[in-house]
């Protein structure tokens, strides 16, 4: 398995064109417009999810948005920014995982991440499946190796963790032992905490998104709650270890709104930008603090 997840990491071409942790540190911020960096993955974002500055999809069309609304959406946009601008320095190209139930939220949060911070994204799931022959090959494999299955996941987190300048969004297999908590380490971890009421929406109103390893996304909406329940039990301790939690409850009620669909990528993306500048000051206060007198 180790060849194998070796192999698509190769076929990506990711090897040659990331930035090895400590090699560069993004003192001087530029827009990913002006970039010479090519990401991976389209930054492709589902209507309910989605930015709201965009006004040049078929969604849109389908979804005007007041011009009103697209002004304050782009002003949220310029902040995360700016904000991504003055924490970029202090990174010094160390990657972020984020870990937590799966959701289109979560996904859209990390490639807008990596798209003000002028990083690569990447889908750990994703790449395990790809590793193993696809996702019906991925969930045959667990069910006759579960052993081999948790191997390739910690090969493709170890090859992950080996390199800088990326936002990971980590399945459960990256907090299902030690050995991958440890890895994590490599970089700064955040939980992304949502209510499961809305993980089990995004589960069936898009099924293809979540692992097909880990879930049956064929049952209806209460077994698919039973089903997320059972999993969040069982890797909750390992989302605890993140370095900062971030809970979409949380940024709701300091943000006044009203309803949790209320919450943009933008606000959630602020929040975690928020988040590495307390985490990178409090290092910083910790390492000169340390300094012989």
């Amino acid at each position: 398995m180790e060849k194998a997840a070796s192999s698509v990491l190769k076929q990506m071409n990711i090897t040659s064109r990331l930035v090895l942790p400590g090699s560069c540190c993004c003192s001087s911020f530029q827009s990913s417009s002006s970039s010479s960096l090519h990401f991976p993955f389209p930054i492709s974002v589902p209507f309910k999810f989605r930015s709201r500055r965009s006004t040049n999809s078929v969604s849109d069309a389908a979804f005007p948005v007041p011009s009103s609304v697209i002004k304050v959406a782009a002003t949220d946009l310029s902040l995360a920014v700016k904000k991504a601008a003055d924490v970029s320095p202090e990174l010094k190209g160390s990657s972020i995982f984020l870990i937590g139930m799966k959701s289109s939220l979560k996904t859209n949060l990390g490639k807008q991440l990596a798209d003000v911070l002028r990083y690569y994204y990447f889908d750990s799931d994703n790449l395990v499946e790809e590793a193993i022959g696809g996702a019906s090959a991925a969930k045959s494999f667990k069910e006759s190796d579960e052993t081999g299955f948790y191997d390739s996941e910690t090969e493709v987190l170890k090859q992950l963790s080996s390199m800088g300048r990326l936002v990971v969004c980590a399945g459960n297999g990256a907090v299902q032992n030690s050995t991958n908590l440890a890895l994590l380490r490599h970089g700064i971890t955040f939980w992304i905490d949502l209510p499961l009421e809305i993980v089990a929406r995004d589960v069936t109103e898009n099924p293809t998104q979540f692992p097909s390893f880990e879930i049956s996304t064929s049952g209806s909406y209460p077994e698919v709650m039973d089903e997320l329940c059972a999993l969040y039990n069982k890797y909750k301790d390992g989302y605890a270890t993140a370095d900062a939690i971030i809970s979409l409850q949380k940024v709701a009620s300091r943000l006044g709104y009203e309803s949790l669909d209320d919450i943009t990528t933008e606000d959630m993306a602020l929040e975690v930008l928020g988040e590495i500048e307390k985490l990178t000051r409090v290092k910083k206060m910790m390492a000169e603090a340390a300094r012989p007198f």
